[in-house]
């Protein structure tokens, strides 16, 4: 089984991310920090349920990986938006043995005592154009969910469209139980749904 873990809005800078998610939900995102190999940095927004938000971006002042970085971030091009949602297992390694080719090859990462998995393509870009989910194994019980602090912010929503979106649908489905999740036919793109401070909201 796999779990809604957090979901990414990349920007063509990290500052250009972040005010995306604030202007759209109307709380301000935390600092976060750099992430070594992909090169990239992110500021993060804790949600309830034990999810979490990050704005991410290519770091300018890092150097280039020899690898493609994840979320494809190497081709994003135009304003900031929502482009990745991200699930968790218990064994990355399994789970992809139960999906087909193009989810990736596990990537072994640290921050601090952050260790995860995570299963990047080699192009960095993720199956259905993207739309399906980027699989994550955290090692341990350190989690970035827990640390940050709380705004009154909840998930209610991630809309999956795509012109197969179906397909995606059934093949997640012996994985993925998950009612905030709805897969809809349309052209290839990801919206959400927040309760906030400020009432609903969407961010796409």
């Amino acid at each position: 089984m796999i779990t809604f873990d957090h979901i990414a809005v990349a920007g063509g800078t990290l500052a250009a991310a972040t005010a995306h998610v604030e202007a759209a939900l109307g709380v301000p995102l935390q600092k976060g920090g750099e992430h070594a190999i992909f090169h990239t940095h992110n500021t993060l927004l804790g949600l309830e349920d034990g999810l979490y938000l990050e704005a991410i971006a290519i770091n300018p002042d890092a150097p280039k990986p020899d690898r493609s970085r994840w979320f494809d971030l190497d081709n994003f091009a135009g304003g900031p938006r929502l482009t990745n949602w991200i699930c968790r297992c218990d064994d990355l390694d399994a789970t992809l043995g139960q999906l087909p080719d193009g989810f990736g090859m596990p990537v072994d990462l640290q921050r601090g005592d952050l260790h995860w998995r995570m299963a990047v393509p080699q192009s960095g870009m993720l199956p259905y154009d993207n739309c399906a989910p980027a699989l994550i194994q955290w090692i341990g019980d350190a989690h970035p969910a827990p640390r940050l602090t709380q705004q009154g912010c909840a998930l209610t929503s991630l809309e999956v469209h795509h012109p197969q979106a179906m397909a995606l649908g059934a093949l997640l489905a012996p994985l993925l139980a998950d009612k905030r999740i709805i897969f809809s036919v349309g052209e290839a793109k990801l919206k959400t749904t927040f309760t906030t401070p400020q009432g609903t909201a969407k961010l796409c």
